[in-house]
């Protein structure tokens, strides 16, 4: 139902109606549409016939008119008011009524104020009668909760004791700023964490605001760092844990999630060891098809980075088009073509810096320094496999 206020006084910011007494009993008033409140008319009343007559033949500008009756989204400030434009709409007299009806539907939670002067009929004396006024609004749609948490990867059930890093994907964009306080981690026994996150001020989001990267604290994973000294580990193997995201977490429009969520994992041993593509199993595709082509892994990778750091070569070396993802807890890439395959001799162009769980590059694992221990380090930005599409 509309907000209506009234008040029996020339000035009435808050009223739906509002009357003056002068020679002619005047009435500013608002008329929801009883089956749209979204749709009003502002009705003047109370006018004479020798005021009407003259207004109904005079052929007057918009400007004319809105300086009778006009209608602006109220801002309680008058100073916030300099500039705000009236209301497009229609005058129409009538019955001895004077209507405007606007020609778009009111806002919803937003207020409107209408004002008429009377002072501006034809033939009036300036200062004969008050202006009148009169406000309405229709009241906000009551927020409906509707984004979820989609997905969260890692997708495992288990996961290594050196977890880098969670993916939390969003079914709408997400407001910024406070979001530790709406991700916890807890164990078995319903013990919370200390401190897990490595809680940034620039938040990861990425650039439609529906997916978050969340970093375990990588103090509380490299062996020989104080943190991991003082505080532990923040996963412990053979241990199980809840990532619990609250639905007080509020989405790009301000409301709160529409559920609570939890991703149940136990924890197994740490992976401290570099992916290592000379392991992974290529099956090609039959060609003529758009049947995908699968790349299985020994262990799970990163999510976002297996997506984006491999690409499909031909025989030019350009890269191919067509639609990635990852299957089987992230152990499976999938690649569909945009076109059909066809015979020849194809490359996996993979990027170096590709992760595992664990955030272990190729040819570096993730807490090692490889200047000190002399390991092998490479070079290369990328490195190709190659496969026959028959």
């Amino acid at each position: 139902m509309a907000l209506i206020l009234r008040a029996l006084v020339c000035l009435a910011p808050l009223a739906l109606t509002a009357r003056c007494t002068a020679a002619e009993r005047i009435a500013l008033r608002w008329i929801p549409d009883a089956s749209n409140t979204n749709r009003v008319v502002v009705e003047v009343s109370g006018l004479s016939a020798e005021s009407l007559g003259p207004l109904r033949d005079a052929k007057w500008t918009p400007a004319q008119w809105r300086s009778l009756l006009s209608i602006r989204v109220d801002r309680l400030n008058l100073f916030d008011e300099v500039g705000i434009p009236s209301m497009l709409g229609e005058y129409r007299i009538g019955d001895g009524l004077l209507h405007f009806i606007p020609q778009f539907p009111l806002d919803p939670g937003v207020r409107y104020r209408a004002e008429f002067h009377p002072n501006k009929l034809p033939g009036a004396r300036p200062g004969d009668v008050s202006p009148l006024s009169a406000a309405f609004a229709v009241p906000a749609r009551p927020a409906v909760a509707q984004t979820i948490v989609e997905r969260v990867y890692p997708s495992g059930a288990l996961l290594p004791e050196n977890l880098l890093k969670f993916y939390i994907h969003f079914s709408a964009p997400m407001s910024r700023g406070h979001i530790y306080d709406h991700v916890r981690l807890r164990d078995a026994a319903g013990r919370y964490v200390e401190l897990p996150f490595l809680e940034l001020d620039e938040e990861l989001w990425d650039p439609s605001m529906t997916r978050l990267t969340l970093f375990i604290d990588p103090g509380r994973i490299k062996r020989g760092v104080q943190p991991l000294e003082d505080l532990g580990p923040a996963l412990v193997e053979g241990k199980s844990y809840v990532l619990e995201i609250s639905r007080l977490w509020k989405d790009g429009a301000g409301v709160p999630l529409k559920d609570n969520f939890q991703k149940v994992f136990k924890v197994g041993p740490p992976d401290r060891q570099p992916p290592d593509p000379a392991r992974w199993q290529i099956r090609a595709p039959q060609s003529r098809t758009r049947d995908a082509l699968q790349v299985t892994f020994p262990k799970s990778m990163d999510h976002a980075l297996a997506r984006r750091m491999i690409r499909v070569l031909g025989e030019t070396s350009d890269p191919l088009e067509g639609v990635t993802r990852l299957e089987d807890e992230e152990r499976r890439w999938l690649f569909t073509p945009e076109r059909p395959w066809r015979q020849g001799q194809f490359q996996l162009s993979i990027q170096t810096t590709i992760e595992d769980l664990a955030g272990n590059n190729i040819g570096k694992a993730f807490e090692v320094d490889l200047v000190e221990t002399g390991q092998r380090q490479l070079t290369n930005s990328t490195m190709k496999l190659s496969f026959e599409v028959r």
